[in-house]
């Protein structure tokens, strides 16, 4: 009779394992040692950029923001280069990837069931977890059920093997026949182009679970690592991500570094893609102040003159619970102005003005909470 599997006795995940062993080892050997001993081309760096770039937006555009959470829509062209270059990226299928990240969100940090949690480590959250047949990592298409209505994702599910092959080996061949640098492209444009863009990736599961700011929730490990996001084209507003998953953005500021959005609203603009989803201002403004307020609650306890400070804070949350209040009897209103079919009146009438007066609001409270901060570390 066989033992039921465990996280303890699970046994080697070979295909996964070889690959990241093979691809890690020429990596960290043969790039070197061919690049002082020969040299790169120019070519063969550009290359390496480039290819990296477009893997990793398949990865971040394609696969997570369209086709884990539907942030948005995409003409088929669109869909098609990602597939493709989804599958360069050799982090397994359209539907595999989706469902697991499905898994990972709506089970964050559950040690039996997230797929990859932080809580069982970093280098499990990192890599660790698809090393090893884990239960946790058993695939149920149950969750992808609208994917498989996708012809793009099918006919990468069916295909798989064959169009990463021919990603993977044909392009970087091909650029190196008529750049003559086939070695060099082989090794730049092929094997470090998979480790980086496999650990780019993992790095949101692992260090964007361990290491940031949480200014929207801590109810789950995430958070937003301003470095990590520069290297994985926006992910790394980790945080802002578990608590909105279905926003397009990942990074919602005009600064912040989200390559992913940028590309996004670039498709829109064109006409290929549409129907992008962006969360309201106010809930994100709402999100916030509800960790200021916890923060200040657990600064207070330690300020002195605790009476006076407790005071001003109650007053302050009890502004913040009127303004939700109004904010939810407005959106009830919204919604019979639009069963009604009068929309136009919403876009034009009082109703969009208070909305900006109570956001306005929220941003102002915001700002005297941050400043009540201050004085509580002073006091």
């Amino acid at each position: 009779m066989s033992r039921p599997i465990t996280f303890e006795n699970a046994p080697i995940n070979w295909v996964p394992a070889t690959l990241f062993s093979v691809t890690a080892l020429v990596a960290l050997i043969a790039v070197p040692w061919y690049g002082f001993s020969y040299g790169y081309s120019l070519a063969a760096v550009v290359a390496y950029i480039v290819l990296t770039s477009l893997t990793e937006l398949a990865i971040t555009a394609g696969y997570h923001r369209l086709w884990a959470h539907n942030a948005y829509e995409a003409h088929w062209s669109v869909r098609l280069l990602f597939a493709l270059f989804g599958a360069m990226a050799l982090q397994n299928t359209v539907l595999h990837w989706s469902s697991g990240h499905r898994v990972h969100h709506r089970h964050v940090d559950d040690v039996d069931i997230d797929p990859y949690s932080a809580k069982r480590g970093l280098w499990f959250s990192h890599i660790g977890w698809m090393l090893r047949h884990y239960p946790s990592g058993e695939v149920n298409f149950d969750n992808v059920k609208n994917l498989t209505k996708d012809p793009i994702v099918m006919w990468q599910y069916k295909y798989y093997v064959p169009i990463a092959l021919a990603m993977n080996f044909v392009i970087p061949i091909a650029l190196g026949v008529i750049f003559s640098d086939l070695w060099g492209m082989i090794l730049l444009a092929g094997f470090l182009r998979i480790v980086t863009t496999h650990h780019f990736t993992f790095f949101i599961n692992s260090i964007a679970h361990k290491w940031g700011s949480q200014p929207y929730t801590d109810e789950n490990t995430a958070r937003d690592n301003h470095f990590f996001a520069f290297l994985t084209f926006g992910e790394g507003y980790h945080n802002y991500h578990h608590i909105f998953q279905n926003d397009y953005r990942n990074g919602i500021k005009w600064w912040q570094w989200d390559p992913t959005k940028w590309l996004i609203k670039s498709c829109e603009l064109v006409g290929l893609a549409r129907n992008l989803r962006v969360v309201p201002d106010f809930k994100i403004q709402r999100a916030r102040l509800d960790m200021q307020f916890k923060r200040a609650q657990e600064k207070l306890a330690k300020a002195q003159n605790r009476e006076q400070w407790s005071d001003l804070l109650e007053k302050e949350y009890e502004q913040f619970k009127t303004m939700l209040a109004e904010w939810k009897s407005l959106q009830s209103e919204r919604y019979q102005e639009t069963r009604r079919s009068l929309q136009h009146k919403w876009e034009t009438a009082a109703l969009r003005t208070r909305y900006q007066e109570l956001e306005y609001s929220l941003k102002m409270q915001q700002k005297r909470l941050k400043i009540m901060m201050a004085q509580f570390a002073t006091s």
